[in-house]
């Protein structure tokens, strides 16, 4: 399919922030080519300073325009395409998806450091250290306010699918992986983002990269 549109990204398997703008592009149907560098190879970093400055993925490239950084794209993207809703309509409830968006971006440095992503992975069950539990009941908190003040009319955080479901989408996956203990609230919007078909379309190709990362793991 021709483009003006291209995404630079790393292995499905384990890139969370690749996951962000890949998993809302392709559900609203936003046309793009991918370029995939894997992660942990001997070019790693000089191919992907051939996109960015910031020498990180994903990149999102549009006709002469360069945008790094996952919640960034996701806002360029939404003045690019405003013919889709990328965010709520309300302006209450937009303030508040850009909120919880930007705290995901910011925080919880705890989870993802002991949590890396890994979609080929289930991992038994454990107890966390206190920081990292603190992240996980954190991530839980915001789910069930604002699916409790803003989700009425269907399964996301604000009903139907937005930039913010994006955002924690790698948390979800990471709360599969580590086998975290949800309320059911919480599990049922876990399942509804898992069960989207972009969702499935990249685990699908995830499972079929031929790289495998050992690190990728619970610390010891």
């Amino acid at each position: 399919m021709a483009t003006d549109l291209t995404l630079v990204i790393a292995n499905k398997t384990y890139s969370s922030w690749s996951l962000r703008p890949w998993l809302a592009m392709t559900h609203f149907g936003v046309p793009f080519e991918e370029i995939v560098i894997p992660l942990n190879q001997d070019a790693t970093s000089l191919e992907i300073l051939k996109h960015s400055p910031a020498g990180k993925v994903p990149v999102l490239h549009h006709g002469d325009i360069t945008v790094w950084e996952s919640l960034a794209i996701l806002e360029y993207l939404a003045d690019a395409f405003y013919d889709r809703v990328w965010w709520p309509t309300d302006p209450h409830a937009k303030a508040h998806a850009r909120t919880i968006a930007a705290e995901m971006h910011a925080s919880f440095g705890a989870l993802r450091q002991a949590m890396p992503m890994n979609l080929r992975k289930v991992y038994p069950a454990r107890t966390w250290a206190e920081d990292v539990t603190k992240d996980i009941d954190r991530v839980q908190a915001i789910w069930r306010d604002t699916r409790h003040r803003f989700g009425q009319g269907g399964d996301f955080l604000f009903g139907d699918f937005t930039i913010a479901d994006a955002m924690f989408a790698p948390v979800i996956t990471r709360f599969k992986t580590y086998v975290i203990d949800m309320d059911d609230v919480c599990s049922a919007y876990a399942d509804a983002v898992l069960a989207l078909p972009a969702m499935q379309k990249w685990t699908a190709e995830a499972a079929d990269e031929p790289w495998v990362i050992d690190k990728y793991g619970p610390p010891d």
